[in-house]
């Protein structure tokens, strides 16, 4: 079997398989695209967080609402609402005084799902 060397400034290693390391080099996302997908997870990475888009799963809610089921201070909500809207995870419009949140989009609920199956496969194997 032909010998791929593979260059880089640490190390070579020897491959076996350069169609293999060249298709998946052309499938790696453009390093932008990549820190934008590695901070969106580290904000998931945070149960507060989390808890936030799992209320806001279902339906819209106030500051003071989600306070309320997560039994935290105003305050403290409010910080961790203002990343997940830089990191555009969740929205909000307002209604006179009153600020109403929503997740950004459905794939947000389809994330979160589709990582509650993938913690509930994993449990049945």
């Amino acid at each position: 079997m032909k010998k791929y060397s593979c260059d880089s400034d640490l190390c070579e290693q020897l491959c076996e398989h350069p169609q293999n390391i060249c298709l998946a080099k052309s499938d790696m996302l453009p390093e932008g695209e990549a820190r934008q997908i590695t901070e969106m997870f580290r904000l998931l990475g945070d149960m507060t967080r989390f808890k936030i888009l799992q209320a806001l799963s279902k339906r819209e809610l106030c500051v003071c609402d989600i306070a309320a089921v997560l039994q935290m201070a105003q305050s403290a909500v409010s910080q961790q609402l203002r990343l997940l809207r830089g990191a555009h995870l969740v929205k909000y419009r307002k209604e006179g005084t009153l600020a109403w949140y929503s997740l950004n989009d459905d794939n947000i609920a389809v994330l979160l799902q589709q990582g509650l199956d993938h913690i509930r496969h994993n449990e049945r194997d």
